[in-house]
């Protein structure tokens, strides 16, 4: 979209929001009501001087442009603004036009991971772990409703009554998913999911407490020895962090396929060809589903299948890929357990609308999963993986699991903060005999109990 549009777009919101008080919070500072018709007026100014000039800039000329015609239409309307003020406006009218409006300084501060619009009146961001209610706000629905458009437009989707919810990602990878009227009652709702710009590694999790050193040489030699690992935990656990991690310990001369609903993972190795859903068009045909793309990928002579998250029928055809040659599988999905993890596998797969018995199921979870790495969110805001269990077979009907590794919490301090200890629970696992054959060194001290 071009800057005079850009331009002409966000006056016409700004001169109807400027007519609306109603919209705006209680309890801002009243030197603001003023604010959005100065808006107006210069954005009117913008559009006036862009017209004069060639309309094909990068966003470091549409600052500069920016800020020079704001400084000569201060120079004649903002003789009473202090500096700051004339500041915050051209920084609010920069975030409209090369940004996502009042929510741009957040997307840029790297200590926040979570960006989430309640309506336009009310927005929550998750800085270091812990919930904080801001003071950014929006002038009205319409202007969330701009940002969105903004988000989704260039990945070829859409939102509106007809498809009132989408999922979609930012330029650098973060996950966004947006809800509108008439399913979202208190306005267009906005949920952003930021990633580290700089990729972390394993020994940024040993740092961070979220496992021990045991626990990362044990997962970095599963996964060379081609171990199908499954990556289950509640919803900002950190699974899909864990499961770039994990990615990168896969050798560099296989093909790797990823499946994702919105593109997140960023793997670091050259043979990856990513794949991602594609929702239906207007007249509600061409969906193309997770599990489209699962069989397809076994057409497409994968050494490695990635799957974002598995939540639905897709389930069987993973299981399906993992107990046929296709060794070294990853994937998420959600649950508060290993135990319940490999329950909602069972019933994902009844989701496939195919009559299996029960015992098939489960035989089938059996052979594919080799390991299922629980990761949780606790309530000091940490993330530890909490579980890491091995699918050893079946007993009757029931699959067994035994745990490797698990988080032991022992206290929780004045400040609520969470301490605890990672133990073995000294059962040395089947697996290792495979780890060996690969030529991955198993220390019987990573298993030895305390």
């Amino acid at each position: 979209m071009s800057l005079l549009k850009r331009l002409s777009e966000n006056q016409q919101i700004m001169q109807t929001s400027s007519s609306q008080s109603q919209d705006r919070p209680k309890g801002k500072d009243e030197k603001k009501v003023q604010e959005p018709n100065l808006k107006v007026k210069l954005q009117k100014y913008l559009v006036d001087e862009i017209q004069k000039q060639s309309d094909d800039l990068n966003d470091e000329q549409t600052k500069d442009l920016i800020q020079n015609v704001a400084n000569s239409f201060f120079e004649k309307e903002g003789e009473r603004l202090t500096f700051e003020a004339k500041q915050e406006i051209v920084h609010s009218i920069t975030n409209e036009l090369i940004g996502y409006g009042p929510i741009t300084p957040f997307l840029n501060d790297g200590d926040i991971s979570e960006i989430m619009v309640n309506g336009p009146n009310q927005v929550y961001v998750e800085k270091k772990g812990q919930l904080i209610v801001t003071d950014a706000y929006f002038r009205n629905n319409e202007h969330v409703l701009q940002v969105i458009e903004k988000i989704v437009a260039p990945l070829g989707r859409r939102i509106d009554e007809s498809s009132p919810m989408v999922d979609a990602r930012l330029p650098d990878g973060s996950r966004v998913n947006a809800i509108i009227p008439p399913l979202a009652l208190n306005g267009p709702s906005i949920t952003i999911r930021k990633f580290p710009q700089n990729r972390l590694q394993i020994k940024n999790l040993i740092v961070f407490g979220t496992l021990s050193e045991e626990m990362a040489m044990f997962l970095e030699g599963c996964v060379k020895a081609r171990l199908n690992i499954f990556i289950s935990g509640g919803t900002g656990s950190g699974k899909t962090t864990l499961l770039n991690i994990l990615s990168s310990f896969i050798p560099f001369d296989e093909r790797i396929i990823t499946i994702e609903d919105a593109a997140e993972l960023q793997l670091s190795q050259d043979h990856v060809v990513s794949l991602e859903t594609k929702p239906p068009n207007i007249e509600g045909k061409g969906e193309i589903t997770i599990r489209d793309l699962v069989r397809n990928s076994l057409r497409m002579r994968p050494d490695r299948v990635v799957i974002g998250e598995v939540r639905s029928a897709e389930a069987l055809d993973m299981l399906q890929a993992m107990n046929t040659g296709h060794d070294g599988s990853l994937a998420t999905g959600h649950s508060n357990s290993p135990r319940d993890m490999l329950a909602r596998i069972e019933t994902m797969v009844l989701m496939a609308g195919i009559d299996l018995p029960v015992r098939a199921i489960r035989e089938q979870i059996s052979g594919a999963i080799d390991l299922i790495v629980q990761q949780s969110r606790l309530k000091d805001g940490s993330r530890k993986i909490t579980h890491i269990s091995e699918v050893i077979g079946m007993e009757g009907e029931t699959i067994i699991l035994q745990d490797i590794f698990i988080f032991k919490q022992t206290r929780i301090t004045d400040n609520g903060k969470i301490e605890g200890k990672y133990v073995s629970t000294g059962i040395r696992p089947s697996c290792t005999d495979k780890l060996e054959r690969y030529g991955i060194d198993v220390p019987a001290e990573w298993f030895r109990e305390e």
